[in-house]
């Protein structure tokens, strides 16, 4: 690196690590950037816009007898959603021990259960992908913990080994689980760190060692064909006795330097963060909106998005919207519904009361649904996440397939018409249900939405008309492909707030000269807008895109949970 980067990136070292410590890092980074520069393309694609869709799925959520799960799931993307999906979010693929992939044993391997490199970067290809970089812990199989165990000097400050008899209280705990795990080491017994799981080993980023390590990875993984990377649960990377161990100044930092050597290397690769807390917190990882993260999840949107069609209202929904800020030209954020975790209940606090969170634990429990706790530090639990199936946890049992498809469409459309980049969950898109089996085998609540598809039975549903799963699954194209035609849905584009019926989600989003009413009916009753033709900035008839049609009436009327994306 050279001039100001350079200056940059020094002065950010000596602020976590010190001056001589920070010096020393600085020159093998320098020298690692180097290394990688020639290796690595830059990215085609400058930055995100409204054709971008991200597909969220394990390596292999479809399976078929003979091949490798990777090239299953290349061979149904190409052959059902080409044109349609353009970018893969692929969960962890790599060794693991538990978690579904997120305790890895090998970062740079990958699961010959799903596949190879080879089906790795052949996807890539013809998908934008995004690589999971689990760098806040790692299995305790992973050869750097078990050198760490027997005494290893490689890996003898890769871990954090804690005092049982401090005071951990200010530490923030998102599992009700212990905060440190007891280890018998060459060194006689240890406890160590371990913020998700006994099997989930919190890495210590105050090494050197540690920090280039996992600089390399990175580099390794857009090599291999990642335009996007998501750092896993970042905001725990730092860890300081006294503190809650989240979010603290030295994390930031961290994420900063990675940006500024992602981008030096590959200018265009696009790092996001996983950090599902409250949304001032979540936001905080856009730095000064050009030097920290360039998307970001947005965790209020899920459970906001099923409380408004479980209540019928949309006005939580809408008055947090419209406490968005603006992003900058280069940030912008993660728009998901569903996902391989369940939907988070704290990115809500504030937002929803405690009365309303209960209302919606009831109707997903009474939905085959689970519910996640998290340990207060002070002998009490509170709700962390809830375990279901979108579409389960959005429809009503007396519901028939029309009915469900419509308000299960009508609450894709609102994380499609949001200002931000969509990420659809491979359940969502093929019109997946509760997986009751996956509980009772794994034991554990999240696998109800981690169901593994066989291909050939998947297929045949898709092409049967009378089938959920077709319905679901072209509906959701059809939504996609009109979106994709849309400057005004560009991920940087305007959203302004409309304030028109509670019962109504009712934005515009606009762009350079192009402009689309968004309405959205949450309820199942007729809703009547009165059209403000001057407001919405229209002349005598106006296209409503999703039907194809022209409309001139001075009101409109919304069916139950009908989608109007509508332009002038």
């Amino acid at each position: 690196m050279q001039g100001t980067s350079a200056e940059s990136m020094l002065n950010k070292l000596k602020s976590v690590y010190g001056v001589e410590k920070g010096t020393r890092l600085h020159r093998n980074i320098d020298a690692l950037v180097e290394k990688y520069r020639g290796e690595i393309d830059s990215q085609q694609k400058a930055w995100v816009d409204q054709e971008d869709i991200m597909l969220i799925t394990y390596g292999d959520s479809i399976k078929e007898a003979g091949k490798a799960p990777l090239q299953s799931l290349h061979e149904f993307l190409e052959a059902q959603a080409d044109g349609t999906i353009n970018a893969v979010h692929l969960l962890p693929f790599y060794p693991y021990s538990s978690d579904d992939g997120f305790s890895v044993i090998d970062y740079l391997a990958v699961n010959p259960d799903v596949g190879t490199w080879k089906e790795v970067e052949e996807l890539s290809n013809d998908f934008d992908l995004m690589f999971d970089a689990v760098i806040n812990h790692i299995s305790q199989k992973s050869d750097w913990f078990q050198g760490y165990l027997n005494g290893d000097p490689d890996y003898k400050d890769y871990f954090i080994a804690a005092d049982p008899k401090e005071d951990y209280s200010q530490v923030t705990r998102p599992r009700a689980l212990p905060l440190l795990t007891k280890f018998e080491t060459t060194e006689g017994p240890k406890y160590i760190w371990t913020t998700f799981s006994e099997d989930q080993i919190d890495l210590n980023f105050e090494s050197e060692k540690l920090f280039l390590t996992v600089l390399e990875v990175l580099l390794t993984y857009v090599k291999k064909g990642a335009r996007f990377l998501r750092l896993d649960a970042i905001g725990f990377l730092w860890k300081k006795i006294g503190t809650s161990c989240i979010h603290l100044e030295e994390t930031h930092t961290i994420v900063q330097i990675i940006r500024e050597v992602l981008e030096t290397v590959s200018p265009g690769t696009v790092i996001i963060t996983e950090t599902n807390v409250p949304h001032q917190d979540n936001i905080s990882y856009f730095g000064d909106g050009t030097n920290e993260a360039h998307l970001v999840y947005q965790f209020p949107l899920p459970p906001l998005t099923l409380h408004s069609f479980q209540q019928g209202t949309t006005k939580h929904l809408l008055e947090w919207a419209d406490s968005l800020d603006p992003t900058t030209a280069h940030t912008t954020y993660f728009n998901f519904l569903a996902s391989h975790d369940g939907i988070g209940v704290r990115p809500v606090e504030g937002i929803l009361s405690e009365t309303e969170v209960g209302a919606m634990i009831e109707k997903v429990e009474k939905r085959g649904g689970r519910v996640s706790y998290k340990d207060n530090g002070d002998g009490t639990k509170s709700p962390y996440e809830l375990n279901i199936n979108y579409l389960d946890a959005l429809v009503e049992a007396e519901d028939s397939t029309e009915s469900k498809v419509k308000r299960f469409l009508a609450a894709q459309s609102i994380l499609l018409s949001m200002v931000g980049v969509p990420g659809i969950y491979v359940h969502s898109l093929l019109g997946s249900r509760n997986y009751e089996k996956g509980i009772e085998e794994s034991g554990r609540y999240r696998t109800i939405n981690r169901e593994k598809l066989d291909r050939g039975t998947l297929e045949k549903e898709l092409a049967d008309p009378s089938h959920l799963r077709h319905q679901v699954f072209e509906g959701f194209k059809r939504l996609i492909d009109i979106r994709k035609q849309q400057i005004a849905f560009h991920p940087n584009a305007h959203q302004k707030v409309l304030f028109l019926d509670d019962r109504v989600f009712s934005i515009i989003r606009s762009f350079e000269n192009e402009q689309v009413v968004v309405l959205i009916n949450v309820t199942a009753e007729d809703v009547v807008i009165q059209c403000d033709r001057q407001l919405f900035g229209w002349d005598d008839t106006v296209m409503d895109l999703v039907r194809g049609k022209m409309l001139e009436q001075s009101d409109i009327t919304l069916e139950p949970f009908q989608v109007m994306w509508l332009k002038g």
